[in-house]
């Protein structure tokens, strides 16, 4: 079978094609009305995306319940099949969605996208895997009754995924879903949503019309009514903080589930007997500066014991500086754009408290691009923040740019203690040699996701989710699937 990805030519052609387009039913309808999508690295307007409103976001709840009964019925593993079969053929389109990503979100291709499509692809292999374990239990209530648990999907699953790592996010919601019987409509971020509309085409292909469905459009006219609607069952919602409150509520009010993952201000923790060329690695991963910090799991709150602070901010401040920061399309880049002007704006307003703040100093790294046709509004320089007290909003508030704040500490109960001050808690790191202080400090950190010597991202069966202000429930496992995506019923049988 020939893919609709094979059917392009390039980017610019993927994103034409879904121009004012919603994927509802297993067909491509036009909406009347659009939203810019613009190329933050140029500033140009990419395409236009659909502007969905009530009708839409209805129509395409509708498609999916009604493709629920068939899907549901299907055999589990015949599901996963299809599911990890939609895998594989995204992972065969890897470049050309990886163009299309790199476009619309600013990240470079070669350090963010491709490596983003490839974990996509995994994630949906993964999952496709685990049909086979929609197991329910027996009980030993009564030897004279047969009294079981059997798991059953939910219904119609409301995705709401935001602009970051699109794809990620949105295969970590949509592949449990699909397995465990419901059905979905995904609602695309309206900052990047070119990318997540040819990578669903391409799942859908594997899929009976209806089973999975995509719009478009702005929170308060898409999301709203589709967290609202009636017929949705399920809402698994990843972005800010502030609207994963918004969501929360619609959920209460109609009493239907919710899975929120939000916002971050992970700390790392560098112990005095950590490898120093290995922290060094790890806060430049951890902080996602490849990503332009744009990530819920950054480690931008970094604690350096004072015997190592010196040579790790000299050696920290080198390799940022050999960072190329340019065209996201560049083989040489290794550092994009911020998403929008909104976000550029909140993260150089945050630059500026700290440098009004008394006795800090903040140190910018790398040199600015330069290259023809590019806008300079929205790229920005990893930038690190020294000397702030933690009760500073750097500190306390997720910044979600590339913008890390720097510590030293020389008391251990003290820096697990403000390692913890935090209304966060998704995730930590801690760098040492003792597999005591591993014990110890991967015990009593208030994290979702700890991790000792090594700052790894999402990944296909490691269980991901925060506590506190960072959200509720898990992903990435089948533990996840399980407990977001089925519903258990007992059953008790008597014949006497």
């Amino acid at each position: 079978m020939n893919s609709i990805a094979s059917t392009f030519p390039d980017a610019s052609a993927v994103i034409a094609h879904y121009h004012n387009l919603n994927l509802v039913g297993g067909e491509r309808v036009p909406v009347g009305v659009g939203l810019d999508v613009l190329n933050p690295a140029t500033g140009a307007v990419l395409g236009q995306a659909a502007a969905s409103k009530a009708t839409e976001v209805d129509a395409a709840v509708q498609s999916a319940k009604a493709a629920g009964g068939a899907w549901a019925a299907m055999p589990a593993r015949e599901r996963g099949k299809r599911v990890a079969s939609a895998g594989r053929a995204l992972a065969e389109h890897a470049e050309l969605v990886a163009q299309v990503l790199a476009r619309e979100t600013g990240k470079a291709i070669r350090t963010e996208c491709r490596g983003e499509v490839a974990v996509s692809a995994d994630i949906m292999e993964f999952y496709g895997g685990l049909g086979s374990e929609l197991k329910g239990e027996t009980i030993p209530f009564n030897p004279r009754m047969l009294t079981m648990t059997v798991r059953e999907p939910l219904g119609v699953v409301a995705a709401i995924v935001p602009w970051n790592v699109p794809l990620v996010l949105m295969m970590l919601k949509i592949a449990p879903a699909l397995v465990a019987g419901n059905t979905v409509v995904v609602k695309a971020s309206e900052e990047a949503p070119f990318a997540t509309y040819l990578a669903a085409e391409i799942v859908m292909e594997h899929l009976p019309a209806g089973v999975l469905n995509v719009i478009n459009g702005t929170g308060p006219d898409c999301g709203a009514a589709l967290t609202a609607h009636p017929d949705v069952a399920k809402i698994t919602f990843t972005g800010s903080e502030a609207v994963g409150e918004t969501v929360y509520k619609a959920a209460a009010e109609r009493i239907v589930p919710a899975s929120l993952e939000l916002g971050g201000k992970s700390p790392m923790i560098i112990c005095a007997d950590a490898d120093l060329t290995k922290s060094v690695a790890g806060a430049i991963s951890g902080m996602r500066f490849t990503r332009q910090g744009q990530s819920c799991t950054a480690s931008s709150r970094i604690y350096v014991h004072e015997s190592l602070y010196d040579g790790f901010l000299t050696a920290l401040t080198a390799k940022l500086d050999a960072l190329v920061i340019g065209d996201p399309l560049d083989e040489a880049t290794d550092i994009g754009t911020i998403i929008n002007a909104k976000q550029a704006k909140v993260v150089a307003e945050y630059v500026a408290l700290a440098e009004a703040a008394p006795g800090a100093k903040v140190v910018r790294c790398g040199k600015m691009p330069e290259g023809a046709g590019l806008s300079p509004d929205l790229f920005a320089r990893p930038t690190l923040l020294l000397g702030l007290s933690e009760d500073h909003p750097c500190v306390q508030n997720e910044i979600f740019g590339p913008v890390a704040v720097i510590q030293t500490w020389s008391d251990y109960e003290d820096v697990i203690a403000r390692a913890n001050d935090s209304r966060y808690g998704l995730a930590a790191t801690v760098w040492t040699q003792s597999l005591s202080v591993a014990l110890d400090a991967t015990a009593r950190l208030n994290a979702g996701y700890v991790q000792v010597n090594q700052n790894l991202t999402i990944q296909p069966n490691v269980s991901y989710g925060g506590f506190g202000r960072s959200g509720l429930g898990k992903e990435a496992s089948l533990e996840a699937m399980l407990a977001h995506f089925t519903r258990s019923k007992t059953i008790v049988m008597s014949f006497d």
